[in-house]
């Protein structure tokens, strides 16, 4: 386990506290990404560089992208080309794909010259590039397409559900997001629909993604969610905006104020907030009267609003907003750390 690490703000340039409002990378890059298995990246003359928790830097090459560490080994790329760096910052698999992905279950989906196939920690190909596109593993199935169509393969590069959908993502669960025309359904790992492609994406949205147990789905101009574990549909599109589920509650909104549900559909806190968020650690941000102050999972009010911004809690911290400083509170309100 890696402790919290919290980016904070000093006069233009970021750095980290901890969990205690110590600081402890102090602040001095441009950008930086939030922490992630102990390491993030920081923006050095417009290209990236690894950092870890103990704000070393490690620029042995500075790369245009660097994704998160999966497995030990993270994607990075240089120019167009894809390969894959360690946790010491060595690049293990040089950089010639046009594409990579993650690695899980020892295995990267990429795409070398127009054709996608999957690699091994070593970089050998070990599912020759033989498909128009792929996606991640997940308890041995993976989406991969060809000749216009996508269906799952198992670890072995064999079809176990054949190609017949326009798009397909990777499982979730039981579940996999897959596309008809441009309405997406779900698909159990038999193959079977169990919601047939009726949904709609929406742009700046996520849809498909299961937060909590539940996705959000839109149809006809309105909001409801599927079930992860059900594979069905759990709560009608009824909603004129709804967010995703934390810890058995989601914000709808209704009549332009904002509530909370819960996963039977039932309205448990009333729609009178002018904002809301997601729930984290037992509270979440909500607005009223222009300010920002969290509520528990009664409803109640626990922290006023008296803030500019609010973001959800993490690791018992939650980043604020107050007079166009960063102010980082605990669950009691408590300014751990305030920007200068």
């Amino acid at each position: 386990m890696h402790p919290p690490l919290f980016k904070i703000r000093e006069n233009g340039y970021f750095g980290f506290i901890n969990a205690e409002g110590t600081v402890v990378i102090e602040p001095q890059f441009l950008e930086v990404d939030d922490f992630y298995n102990g390491f993030t990246t920081a923006q050095l003359n417009g290209q990236r560089a690894l950092l870890d928790a103990m704000g070393r830097l490690y620029v042995r090459r500075l790369y245009r992208a660097v994704g998160i560490f999966r497995e030990d080994l993270a994607r990075v790329q240089v120019v167009n080309a894809w390969g894959f760096i360690d946790t010491k910052g060595k690049e293990v698999i040089p950089t010639y794909f046009d594409e990579a992905g993650d690695f899980n279950q020892g295995m990267a989906a990429v795409k070398l010259e127009g054709s996608a196939g999957y690699i091994n920690k070593n970089g050998d190909f070990v599912i020759k590039p033989v498909f128009s596109g792929s996606g991640n593993f997940h308890d041995g199935l993976a989406p991969a397409g060809v000749n216009g169509l996508w269906g799952f393969i198992n670890q072995s590069g064999k079809f176990v559900l054949e190609p017949r959908w326009d798009a397909a993502f990777s499982f979730q669960g039981n579940v996999a997001v897959v596309v008809q025309d441009t309405s997406w359904g779900l698909v159990n790992r038999l193959g079977q629909e169990t919601i047939a492609p009726q949904f709609e994406f929406v742009k700046g949205h996520v849809q498909g993604d299961f937060f909590d147990g539940m996705a959000l789905a839109f149809r006809d101009g309105k909001y409801g969610f599927v079930s992860q574990e059900e594979g069905a549909i759990a709560i009608e599109p009824m909603f004129d905006l709804a967010g995703d589920f934390g810890e058995g509650l989601a914000l709808v909104e209704i009549n332009g104020a904002y509530g909370y549900v819960d996963k039977s559909g039932k309205l448990v806190i009333m729609p009178k907030f002018e904002d809301a968020g997601v729930f984290s650690e037992g509270l979440a941000q909500v607005r009223s009267n222009g300010k920002w102050g969290y509520i528990n999972t009664e409803g109640q009010i626990v922290i006023p609003a008296t803030f500019d911004g609010a973001t959800p809690f993490r690791n018992g911290m939650a980043l604020t907003a107050l007079e166009g400083k960063w102010v980082y509170i605990d669950r009691e309100q408590k300014v751990v750390w305030k920007e200068g």
